[in-house]
């Protein structure tokens, strides 16, 4: 009977190890250095609010990805405020409003459900005092390339040249 312990443990032990690197070997990003954030650039007569970004993995169907925001710059004394919103396709979890607070650092995770795939933004509206400022953030789902919608035809002129003809509206 001891024997049987000790190969039932032995049995176990194997197992165990054998889950853990499985999962160390599918889940490299879990062991990782988060990307670094990227800057987004700023307007002389912007919000005044300094933003950066990371996206946190890489966008599925169906699946949740997060995106870290970073604010800094607010000088208003009633701080300043960001509204989130997004294209058809992504979907925000969670609160679409941000508060910030006047002259501190505010980092905030928002929570995107990708729809179908394609390229979609991410849009981060910023406000403080009158001045407002827009950053676009984009999140690739899959790997279905950009379309441009074309809103005319093409035809050639009398020398032969394409043109573009579009829609009066």
């Amino acid at each position: 009977m001891n024997t049987m312990k000790k190969t039932c443990a032995r049995a176990v032990a194997a197992a165990v190890t054998l889950i853990a690197v499985t999962f160390a070997i599918a889940t490299p990003a879990a062991n990782a250095a988060p990307a670094a954030m990227t800057q987004a650039p700023e307007k002389p007569n912007g919000s005044g609010v300094s933003v950066s970004y990371r996206v946190d993995g890489v966008s599925q169907v169906g699946r949740t990805i997060s995106v870290a925001l970073v604010f800094e710059g607010v000088t208003n004394a009633n701080g300043a405020s960001v509204t989130l919103s997004t294209e058809p396709g992504l979907s925000i979890q969670g609160d679409r409003t941000l508060i910030l607070p006047t002259g501190k650092r505010t980092e905030a995770k928002v929570i995107l459900l990708s729809e179908r795939e394609g390229l979609f933004y991410l849009h981060v509206f910023t406000s403080q005092g009158t001045r407002r400022s827009v950053l676009s953030v984009p999140v690739q789902t899959g790997t279905a390339p950009p379309v441009m919608k074309s809103n005319g035809t093409l035809v050639r002129d009398a020398q032969g040249q394409l043109i573009m003809s579009m829609p009066a509206k």
